[in-house]
């Protein structure tokens, strides 16, 4: 589904991806963590088009889509929940949802049944469903973060980036979103996912990578990585024996 290689990417003079590669396969759901500042939102920019890669390729679909527009690389199938939320404050929730469609509203992406999708990312987060008429801006931040996803998923993507989904939130709204994540990959959703929280990162997915100073240092199946000494010691908060 989507195969990095080789990928370098910068801001301006300094550089933040130092040749990384990495595979996401169509169906499951890889994570990639690591320590603020290593690397990990920089990925997801550079995979989007957000930021133009130095270096390397992105191949999604079997498709070179390397520095193209993100809106041409959205059109091709890739939905972005980016950190931070960013959702269209002055708008309701059920607009920004609509907004997330519009692709498919112009028919760069099948249309489909736009009304019951939107009945069904409304399903899915049930508290959306509650406040769609709702000014997006009026939300909690768990609500923010919940109406970003849904707005990513109008879009039927076949690859859904996930970053950072539990920033800020209370322990019981992380519990939710990650459920969602689930859910999502359940309905053969392809998901790669940022997330700083470790342990529930390792625990829904299938394959994680670790990055560091803008490099993969391991990589290997979710659950390897939830026991193995380093990781736990470095990212899970779990002192090892010498």
């Amino acid at each position: 589904m989507l195969t990095i290689q080789n990928l370098h990417a910068a801001y301006g003079k300094v550089e933040v991806l130092h040749g990384i590669s990495l595979d996401v396969p169509k169906g499951k759901v890889v994570t990639l963590i690591g320590s603020n500042g290593a690397g990990k939102t920089t990925t997801m920019r550079a995979i989007s088009g957000m930021l133009k890669p130095k270096g390397g390729s992105v191949l999604f679909g079997g498709k070179d889509v390397t520095g193209m527009d993100s809106y041409r690389i959205a059109r091709a199938g890739l939905a972005h929940s980016p950190e931070g939320r960013r959702v269209f404050s002055t708008m309701s929730v059920k607009d920004n949802l609509l907004l997330g469609a519009f692709p498919r509203f112009t028919r760069s992406r099948t249309r489909g049944d736009i009304d019951t999708d939107l009945g069904q990312a409304l399903e899915l987060f049930p508290r959306l469903k509650e406040r769609q008429n709702q000014l997006a801006g009026t939300l909690s931040g768990g609500e923010q973060q919940m109406l970003a996803m849904a707005r990513a998923l109008m879009s039927r993507p076949q690859l859904l980036l996930l970053d950072e989904p539990s920033m800020g939130l209370a322990p019981i709204m992380v519990g939710r979103i990650f459920q969602v994540v689930r859910d999502i990959a359940a309905q053969g959703v392809t998901v790669l996912l940022v997330e700083q929280n470790a342990r529930l990162a390792l625990q829904a997915a299938d394959r994680g990578y670790v990055m560091d100073s803008g490099l993969i240092t391991m990589a290997g199946a979710a659950d390897e990585l939830l026991h193995d000494p380093k990781v736990r010691e470095a990212y899970l908060g779990e002192a090892c024996e010498p």
